[in-house]
């Protein structure tokens, strides 16, 4: 009979073993079997009520843990150098955990006493309960400075690649961090700046080359004049935020809410949780709830976070970085709804029929407690019958219900035939130094549908929610693409061997239908393309106009206040809507209205400007090494002065010249979008399969230049010799009788 463990032996195995906290783990641990299991579960029962261990379903869990992302002092080193920190607000009962600091090389130097934003990580063992990476140091928040380092006698120089910056920057000798002349730098600003001379900065991090991988996100944040720097009032606003207090906010820290995001995911401002409905007279019904941050609890209109926010209008990704909205204290922290942490939300409460049709919703000002930090893949898998030490008491009590209403949903948007594009999501997989290492494209999951229709139906309810209160809000909006623009799809359509129906009022089931005869053909993914570049952009606007490609009559954003500016406005209407508090929308919000939607709408289209040039540089840097080598594509576009060609292995667009085009003079047909040969009658259109060779890959401009080989297998003709000046256009009439005979005879290919 094996030797039941004391409390403490258990509460030191299961600090040891997070992921193995079932009792049945214990029980196995342990060497524990039969009858004695029920004495098992009685020691149990007694650490859960002496507040020990903390019941979550089935596993145990000390309640003692800090956020992964905590405000710390620092502790004077100790007798063997190493610095260490205690947190700031320690609320557990156990003893107070201790932090090994483990600082970079680029690091800001800490000194006992000070205050320090810090990344946790829990470690087994040893004199310390978990190692800390540095932020930032609270209240320290140096100007950032990037450049091109120019060495001199006395040190350096920095010289701004932000056009806007009127003056240089003088690096001392002993600040330089080993830069090398020519190199791209980022540096902080060292001490104050004086009347007279250049100020002076120390370089913190060597990006090498200007055009080099590392190098290209910085260089479009500052191209694109994206705000990267918080202002002082800004930092110490955040600092001084404490976490929400319960008060009268709906306690909802109960129910089994998780997050589901990337696993690269930054922060986790939405979660979920799905229950089947009770209410007889709901048959097979769902209970399907979402809660968002509170961001509105710390921002609060007119502070300096405010403004801030609005000025950025919301947070900017790229591969290597993201560009927050709010600072690392509230969107690292006290917003993101971190496993086993209490965190303020807004949350609603949607009832859904057999059919996934909402029958009601209630919006409430709450506090959770999320069970679980999830990824996509993981819970995906777990549906699929392969969980993980996570997921494993997850799937019955959490995962299968969510699956559930997300069923439901599907048949409602089946119903409502929302546009149906399917695009691949490219993701740049980059090294610790910055380099290209891959680039693939993004498994679609249902994991992610779920997790989207979960966010539409909550958006979806906040926007009728304040058009039930007569609320001012700002809607997502997207009108219905132009006749012309139609017509233009119509054309490649046509061209590709498909249909567009033609009627008075366009509907996106009629597009869904074009892109169901694509489907699964060597037009797929041009049909999707084309399709896409139709449609009008989206934007923000007090007016509501409706959502064409959601086939929504009332949309608006809820669902991610930390990243868009957007979104607390409709979070500040609903407390407004409500009275939960002074920190609803105000009157000068309501004024500016107007405003803010355009400036909310610009910030975007900044920041997927930035985003896209972002991506085509690292494209061109991970092909440059390339140069030469042959790739198969499609025609992705036709213009007067050449053709563009989307590349199959990366999905990269390049440009072949008209001047490198075969060996006759081509004409451009606008209506069939084709270029057709002046001597052989060649058609090149829209969706042809190619043979190309890359000429050139330029990665501070992200430019791919390419040669034409081969269209659909065939070789380019040779045409007329080639001539020296300027080349005659052959008779136009000719050409565009050409090109209606090569219009007649396009067939769509593998019928």
């Amino acid at each position: 009979m094996a030797r039941l463990p004391s409390k403490t032996e258990i509460i030191d195995w299961i600090a040891e073993n997070p992921g193995l906290s079932a009792k049945r783990d214990i029980a196995k641990a342990f060497g524990i079997k039969g009858a004695e299991r029920i004495e098992l579960k009685r020691l149990l029962r007694e650490l859960e009520s002496e507040g020990q261990l903390e019941r979550r379903r089935k596993t145990y869990r000390d309640p003692d843990k800090l956020p992964p992302v905590s405000v710390l002092t620092v502790l004077p080193p100790d007798g063997s150098g190493d610095m260490f920190a205690r947190p700031v607000e320690w609320q557990g009962e156990g003893p107070e955990p201790r932090v090994l600091l483990v600082l970079r090389k680029t690091d800001a130097p800490v000194a006992a006493g000070e205050r320090i934003l810090a990344r946790l990580a829990e470690v087994r063992g040893g004199d310390h309960h978990y190692e800390g990476r540095l932020i930032r140091k609270i209240g320290a928040n140096p100007l950032k400075i990037l450049g091109i380092y120019r060495k001199s006698a006395e040190g350096g120089r920095i010289v701004p690649v932000d056009k806007g910056a009127d003056r240089e920057w003088l690096v001392p000798p002993d600040a330089t961090f080993g830069a090398r002349d020519g190199e791209l730098v980022e540096a902080e600003q060292a001490g104050p700046k004086g009347r007279l001379g250049l100020p002076r900065a120390r370089v913190t991090d060597r990006l090498g080359d200007p055009s080099a991988p590392k190098a290209v996100s910085l260089i479009a944040i500052h191209q694109h004049g994206i705000p990267d720097h918080f202002p002082d009032a800004v930092i110490a606003e955040a600092d001084a935020e404490r976490p929400a207090p319960l008060g009268e906010r709906e306690d909802l820290r109960d129910l089994s809410f998780v997050t589901i995001d990337p696993a690269d995911a930054r922060d986790h401002d939405d979660a979920c949780c799905a229950a089947p409905d009770d209410d007889p007279k709901n048959p097979d019904g769902h209970i399907v709830w979402v809660a968002i941050a509170d961001v509105a609890h710390y921002v609060t209109p007119g502070s300096a976070l405010d403004h801030e926010a609005r000025r950025r209008g919301n947070s900017t990704y790229f591969p290597d970085r993201v560009v927050p909205m709010l600072p690392d204290r509230l969107s690292g922290d006290l917003c993101s709804l971190h496993e086993g942490v209490e965190r303020a939300v807004l949350a609603v409460r949607m009832v859904l029929d057999a059919r996934g049709e909402k029958r009601a919703h209630r919006f409430t000002r709450a506090m959770i407690r999320s069970v679980a930090s999830l990824n996509y893949t993981e819970v995906q898998e777990a549906r699929d019958g392969r969980p993980n030490d996570r997921t494993a008491d997850l799937v019955a009590p959490v995962i299968a219900p969510l699956y559930a209403a997300y069923a439901a949903l599907t048949r409602a948007r089946a119903a409502r035939e929302p546009l149906d594009l399917d695009l691949p999501e490219r993701k740049i997989v980059l090294s610790d130094d910055g380099q290209v290492t891959s680039v693939a494209f993004r498994e679609r999951l249902d994991a992610h549908r779920l997790i989207e229709e979960f966010m539409i139906l909550a958006n979806v309810a906040a926007a009728e929610e304040l058009i039930r209160y007569r609320q001012p809000l700002l809607f997502r909006v997207h009108e219905e693409p132009s006749p012309e623009k139609i017509e233009a799809l119509r054309e490649v359509a046509e061209a590709s061997g498909f249909t567009l129906a033609k009627g008075q009022v366009l509907k996106t089931s009629q597009i869904n239908r074009l892109l169901a005869q694509a489907e699964g053909s060597d037009f797929d993914e041009l049909m999707n393309i084309t399709a896409l570049r139709s449609m009008t952009q989206a934007y923000y606007s007090p007016q509501n106009f409706g959502h064409f490609g959601l086939a929504l009559k009332n949309y608006a954003h809820f669902t991610s206040p930390i990243r868009r500016y957007s979104d607390l406005v409709v979070h500040r209407g609903l407390i407004r809507a409500h009275g939960w508090g002074p920190d609803g929308l105000s009157e000068q919000d309501i004024a500016m209205l107007e405003e803010t939607a355009q400036q909310v709408s610009e910030t975007e289209r900044r920041s997927m400007a930035a985003e896209r040039d972002t991506t085509d540089r690292y494209l061109a840097a991970f092909l440059a090494e390339r140069v030469g080598s042959e790739f198969s594509g499609r025609v992705s576009g036709i213009a007067r002065f050449g053709l563009f060609v989307k590349l199959d292995e990366t999905g990269a667009d390049g440009m072949v010249p008209i001047r490198s085009v075969g060996r006759e003079f081509f004409h451009f047909d606008p209506r069939s979008q084709t270029l057709v040969g002046a001597d052989t009658g060649t058609v090149i259109g829209i969706g042809q399969r190619v043979t190309v060779r890359l000429a050139e890959a330029v990665p501070v401009t992200g430019g791919l230049l390419l040669d034409l080989l081969d269209i659909e297998g065939r070789a380019m003709p040779a045409g007329a010799p080639a001539r020296r000046g300027k080349p005659t256009a052959r008779r136009p009439g000719q050409a565009r009788a050409k090109a209606a005979k090569a219009r007649r005879k396009v067939t769509r290919k593998g019928r």
